[in-house]
């Protein structure tokens, strides 16, 4: 049962809420998500309503067509496939550069997600993910890296949204990023290299 927000509420406030239930996947893919029936539930205008899913709209996490109302696109295993293809040699040029040092930035993520109480949303987990890989990226020093990489950051989301199932343990996600920033760090620059692809060529399985 989803709670009114308070009267002083922002639409980042309303954004920020359908986006937890996004990433926790209380909101499925494919789920409709109708202006009228949102500022119902939420006790706010519609004009609120059309702004804050706009802004999901605009990061990717909602997809808005003609006469229809805004949903949650569906990230399939072949999505999923094709989305690594596609980072793959973006974090080789990461771990290119980064070899041999650590990122405080993605240390600090780990350190979060590691932290995170039983029991909080999956959405936690995906934030603190996003963060680490981000703070990778950063670190390279490279805009057009970055600008390369946020391109993916919403279908890398929604992905994980899909995963929530294969980590339901999140120790092991957090070994995980563990074994892959120790790489990092370790060096030198080839371990690092082959690291990044094995941390990115999971086997998702067929469904």
């Amino acid at each position: 049962m989803t709670l009114p927000l308070r009267p002083v509420s922002t639409v980042g406030a309303l954004a920020d809420a359908l986006r937890g239930r996004v990433l926790s996947g209380e909101i499925e893919p494919g789920t409709s998500l109708p202006e009228q029936e949102i500022a119902a539930s939420y006790g706010v205008a519609r004009p609120t309503v059309r702004e804050a899913l706009a802004m999901l709209v605009h990061e990717g996490l909602l997809r808005r067509e003609r006469n229809r109302s805004a949903y949650v696109p569906e990230v399939t295993i072949s999505d999923l496939n094709d989305l690594m293809y596609v980072r793959r040699p973006l974090e080789d040029l990461m771990a290119q550069a980064v070899a041999g040092r650590r990122v405080p930035g993605a240390e600090a993520a780990l350190h979060r997600m590691a932290a995170l109480p039983a029991g909080v949303p999956w959405s936690a987990a995906v934030a603190e993910h996003m963060a680490l890989h981000q703070a990778l990226i950063e670190a390279v020093g490279s805009p057009r890296l970055e600008r390369l990489y946020a391109v993916l950051a919403a279908e890398t989301r929604l992905g994980l949204v899909r995963l929530r199932d294969v980590y339901k343990d999140r120790d092991v996600l957090v070994r995980e990023h563990r074994e892959l920033l120790d790489a990092i760090a370790d060096g030198p620059e080839d371990a690092a290299r082959a690291a990044v692809v094995a941390h990115l060529s999971h086997s998702w399985g067929t469904s």
